[in-house]
């Protein structure tokens, strides 16, 4: 049994620890940006490469012969990596690039949801012009929705895939109508397309599910803090961590809200067959936000997130190979899929003046030679110098996940480690803690009485 995994981050990492507990004992092919220190020990065979460049590991592919490919990161999926693996015969977990709209086109998705009946929008509209001549009416009509239509309460969404950095919300990033404007007109001039939505109050979370054409099983519920530093303060990151409850729902939600999020991704998968005349097989990442009224849909991505995937995968139970297995074959069912009732905290250490900042690129990091078996630790944007020193990038570079009964024990066991990480690095200590979720959990309360 051969795998080749595509991979650039920490998730990767994960993905290829829950590939090597599978008893088929699979042999891994890694196709990395970095000489990932935690590939290296799980990978028979790493190869560094440029993940955008589909050439380059399509040849790996050709090489290797593996019996599927499993793609990690989001732009290689949106670009077609699936399309070309499956026209040289190797099966994928990740979808076609037709199906991967959901992700890397926000219109799309927008538009797919409208047209096929599901709920969970907020107000929004799609903006596009086809000639520079439109161009002085299009911003009129833009600065029109948004400040009459949304009242000034509103999201500007860039319409393609841009990291996770494409989305600027009103009385955060953008700070009046104008500026709102400005930035619809630029993400129109680049892409061609701009997605401006009602700002939505609440709590958010994320949802992720196993999809196999219609078929779609849920993983726990996860919730992400996207803001640099504590108390949610700072620029939005990749995530500087997560958790998720034994329970596997949210200490905030309800179990219906997690019901409604889970019927929004199998009528997502439903609607990409009809609209795409094609199965959807891999990842469905649903992003929602629990409002007064009601669950909303924030966004869709066709992947594992990370840091999702280092809460999600340390805690199946079942074979992930088979998983994979099933979603490539259509046999996908829920007895496939089994997680521990445990509870996991990811705590992620990054360069210190991250994100604002490159200054500790190729710095040492030094983390423990061990830790408890409950802990996991993930590497991201940090690599092995060929003189066995993990040296750090210029973005998140090492997970750490705690496992335990409880949401406190596994903070507390991600957070000691983390204090034994030393380097030029630094880490969200209020992840997780207690006074944190109360704070969300408060704020659904208060939200829920309107």
């Amino acid at each position: 049994m051969k795998i080749l995994l595509v991979s650039n981050s920490a998730r990767g990492h994960a993905i290829a620890e829950a590939f090597a507990r599978s008893p088929q004992n699979p042999e891994i092919i890694a196709a990395c940006t970095l000489r990932d220190p935690g590939m290296m020990k799980l990978a028979k065979d790493l190869r560094v490469v440029d993940i955008n460049g589909l050439s380059g590991i399509v040849q790996i592919a050709k090489e290797t012969k593996p019996d599927f490919a499993f793609i990690a990161p989001d732009d290689p999926i949106g670009a077609g990596l699936s399309d070309r693996f499956e026209s040289i015969g190797v099966p994928c977990v990740a979808p076609k690039k037709n199906l991967a709209r959901i992700e890397a086109s926000k219109g799309f998705a927008r538009n797919l949801m409208q047209k096929y009946g599901i709920g969970g929008s907020p107000k929004f509209r799609v903006f596009t012009f086809s000639s520079m001549d439109a161009k002085r009416q299009l911003d009129l009509d833009i600065r029109h929705y948004l400040e009459y239509e949304l009242k000034g309460q509103y999201v500007v969404k860039y319409d393609g895939l841009k990291g996770g950095k494409g989305v600027k919300l009103s009385g955060e990033h953008l700070k009046t109508i104008d500026l709102g404007a400005k930035y619809a007109m630029e993400c129109i001039e680049q892409c061609g397309t701009v997605v401006i939505e009602e700002k939505l109050v609440g709590v958010e979370f994320s949802l992720l599910s196993f999809v196999s054409g219609t078929t779609t099983v849920d993983m726990p519920a996860i919730q992400d803090y996207k803001r640099a530093y504590i108390n949610d303060e700072g620029l939005n990151t990749g995530g500087m961590g997560t958790y998720s409850d034994s329970n596997h729902l949210l200490p905030f939600l309800s179990e219906a809200d997690v019901k409604i999020a889970s019927s929004f991704n199998a009528q997502i998968a439903k609607a990409l067959m009809e609209e795409c005349d094609e199965p959807y097989k891999g990842i469905l990442y649903g992003g929602f936000i629990a409002t007064a009224d009601g669950v909303k849909i924030i966004e869709y991505n066709a992947r594992f997130g990370d840091p999702e995937a280092l809460n999600i995968l340390p805690i199946l139970e079942t074979d992930f190979v088979a998983i994979c297995q099933a979603i490539i074959s259509g046999t996908l069912t829920n007895d496939l899929v089994r997680f521990a009732p445990l509870a996991t905290v990811c705590k992620y250490i990054t360069p210190r003046s991250y994100p604002e900042d490159k200054k500790e690129k190729g710095q040492r990091v030094i983390v423990p030679d061990k830790v408890p078996d409950n802990v996991r630790i993930y590497y991201g944007d940090a690599h092995m110098s060929d003189s066995g020193v993990v040296l750090l990038g210029t973005s998140r570079a090492i997970g750490i996940v705690g496992i335990g009964t409880t949401i406190n024990e596994a903070e507390e066991l991600a957070q000691e480690v983390c204090e034994k990480i030393s380097g030029p690095v630094r880490f969200r200590e209020d992840i997780a803690t207690v006074e944190s979720i109360q704070k969300r959990v408060d704020l659904m309360q208060k939200l829920r009485r309107r």
